[in-house]
């Protein structure tokens, strides 16, 4: 017992003596750290400033606020009164009728003489911001839109045109009911299809058919159009998205009070945004398909047939290049961000026409490939240039909305 007590009390002296030592240096190095963490603190605080956007920020943000938040007086306008009529620069006027709604006068004039001319009432916070009405009534005129035939069994060489000219009124309401996901839209509008002789190269659609080859030659026609549309929305906006997606389906009617032309046609669309490595890179698909019926003892039009071509679709063709009762579209994407208002993509399109759903099957499609530039803000793209490449040639496109 005696040699235990003397073995165990110099044990205790050793780690009173020892284990201090650590501790003591731990807490020291704490006290160091926290020393030059509250000095790198002090030192950034007096570096603080305001932060300053760049002159490019400043001029997007300008941008954003005239075409997107409502401008009061003037504005920049660039939609085409007919796809295929190239640049149309233009102008409106804006005037606010209420704290959230107004009217905007505008028009435009393309490089082709393609002429547009409307004036838009819109009230985009109805029902507590569920809601959206827009009525619209103007005057459109195109004067050489190009016509190739039905089906895809024909070449560019077969192409003729034709001219009109459309005055046209109608409403729309759009609504949220949940204000997230489920769109509900629908309205009606009236036109008047009146045509006249081209003024491009090719030959008269007049001079090629008549009325016995080509339902709707050369007679003037007024229709009553309603339609009707439900969707599943999810993207933080339509004018410009790299996430989410829309699902949607949408139902015209096309009346004809002689009841010579009337028909119905489904729409349907699929769209999806796949964001890689926190957006800088997405991937982009869409699917589009248009079938028509015709009511009895009645036909469809050849203007008013689904097609395919142009800067919204088969980028790499001439607009309006393939046209039938039933049209099928598949686009897929890889964009890349830049930066904050500036994306890049390489795309890819596929489609065809058909006489009979049956036959959009994946057999024979046309296609194309290219590259193309886009600046945007948050919520819009603003301009669209790309360059795509099919078996016809090389196409360039401008737009100053989203391909989807």
């Amino acid at each position: 017992m005696r040699t235990f007590c003397f073995l165990f009390m110099p044990a205790t002296m050793f780690l009173v003596g020892v284990l201090p030592s650590p501790l003591l240096a731990q807490s020291t190095d704490n006290e160091s750290r926290q020393a030059i963490v509250e000095q790198a603190q002090t030192t950034k605080s007096t570096m603080l400033a305001p932060y300053v956007p760049s002159t490019f920020e400043r001029m997007v943000t300008r941008a954003e606020n005239i075409l997107l938040n409502g401008p009061t007086k003037w504005h920049p306008f660039f939609e085409n009164s007919y796809s295929g009529g190239g640049f149309a620069p233009g102008v409106g006027y804006v005037q606010r009728v209420s704290p959230y709604s107004t009217v905007d006068v505008r028009g435009s004039f393309s490089i082709k003489q393609y002429k547009l001319a409307e004036a838009e009432f819109m009230s985009p916070h109805l029902f507590h911001r569920r809601g959206e009405l827009s009525v619209v009534g103007g005057w459109k005129d195109a004067t050489q839109v190009a016509f190739y035939g039905i089906g895809s069994n024909n070449s560019k060489s077969d192409r003729t045109d034709f001219a009109f000219e459309m005055p046209y009124g109608g409403a729309q309401l759009k609504l949220k009911p949940t204000r997230r996901l489920l769109t509900l839209a629908g309205g009606a509008d009236v036109a008047r299809w009146s045509f006249k002789s081209p003024s491009g190269t090719a030959p008269s659609v007049n001079s090629v058919y008549t009325p016995a080859t080509l339902t709707g030659v050369g007679i003037p026609t007024t229709f009553v159009h309603s339609h009707a549309s439900v969707g599943f929305d999810w993207r933080p906006a339509p004018g410009y998205a790299r996430r989410g997606g829309f699902y949607g389906l949408t139902g015209h009617d096309y009346w004809d009070r002689d009841s010579h032309l009337g028909f119905r046609r489904v729409d349907y669309e699929a769209s999806q945004h796949f964001p890689i490595l926190r957006d800088s890179w997405v991937v982009s698909v869409r699917g589009l398909a248009s079938t028509t019926f015709s009511k009895e003892g009645q036909q469809i039009p050849f203007y008013l047939l689904p097609s395919l071509g142009g800067g919204s679709s088969l980028r790499g063709y001439s607009s309006w290049r393939f046209r039938d009762r039933d049209s099928l579209l598949l686009q897929g994407e890889w964009r890349i961000m830049v930066n904050r208002f500036f994306d890049t993509a390489v795309f890819y399109d596929t489609g065809k026409v058909a006489t009979r759903v049956a036959d959009l099957d994946f057999n024979r499609m046309k296609h194309d490939y290219g590259f193309g530039a886009r600046f945007h803000t948050p919520f819009a793209t603003v301009l669209r240039i790309e360059v795509a490449r099919s078996n016809e040639g090389t196409a360039l496109v401008f737009a100053s909305s989203p391909i989807f």
